[in-house]
């Protein structure tokens, strides 16, 4: 089993977010970064699948080289080698478009990433590197199993589960309850520090160019209307909230 796990390096979901150069940039200072919160779980289900059927594990982190932190993490965590390719992921298509590109001669029989990262949160890179490869693609995935050259695969749909089969090679996207996340032991981390961490460098262009960045509008006052008075109510909805 050849297995490529794609992992994004992002702001702790805890994080303060700030923007400068007149709001067209986004602040890094005094920001803690991790491993995507969804990646972790295509990170543990793919060390799963590995220890149970062995094989490789390629972690793959479009990034610059801040970002060396969090792949080793993944290293620690049960990743056999790992490859960065030295791009800023503004765009995705760019960062689907540098997967695919890496991914395209190498054999992969499974493609593992979160359904989406929590930065940009689109959700789409996963359909992208797909449809580049002329390979399936399912998202959101809360349950993997394997038998043979079949998986076996639940997603997340409206309103319930969705449960299919598809032969390998398939690129996922990953959610909870897929794994549970996993912690590295002292040992991992000190074997970390010596497995191979390549850096390439890009070969695609972001499509897209932002103009700008804008936080939420902070939240009003709350007002507490009595039980007796639902006309109150709709009418507030009506005039201020407008969702009437």
């Amino acid at each position: 089993m050849k297995i490529l796990v794609c992992i994004s390096s992002v702001p702790d979901t805890t994080s303060k977010i700030s923007f400068e150069e007149n709001n067209t940039k986004f602040s890094k200072g005094g920001i803690q970064y991790i491993i995507g919160p969804y990646d972790d779980y295509a990170l543990a289900r793919g060390v799963e699948l590995r220890e149970t059927l062995g094989g490789t594990l390629t972690v793959l982190n479009v990034g610059l080289a801040d970002a060396e932190p969090q792949i080793r993490k993944a290293l620690a965590i049960g990743a056999d080698d790992a490859v960065r390719i030295d791009a800023e992921p503004t765009d995705s298509f760019l960062v689907a478009s540098e997967i695919a590109n890496y991914a395209k001669d190498k054999g992969f029989d499974l493609i593992l990433m979160g359904r989406e990262t929590t930065d940009y949160n689109s959700g789409v890179v996963h359909g992208i590197v797909g449809e580049l490869l002329g390979i399936p693609s399912f998202s959101p995935v809360m349950e993997l199993k394997l038998e043979g050259n079949t998986a076996t695969l639940a997603r997340e749909i409206e309103g319930g589960k969705e449960k299919l089969e598809a032969s390998l090679p398939l690129v996922l996207g990953c959610q909870e309850p897929i794994a549970e996340w996993k912690i590295p032991n002292m040992r991992g981390i000190m074997s970390a520090r010596t497995k191979p961490l390549a850096v390439i460098a890009p070969s695609s262009e972001a499509l897209t160019n932002i103009d700008k960045f804008e936080l939420p509008a902070p939240k009003g006052a709350c007002k507490m209307i009595s039980a007796e008075d639902a006309g109150s109510l709709i009418k507030l909805l009506q005039t201020e909230a407008k969702v009437l």
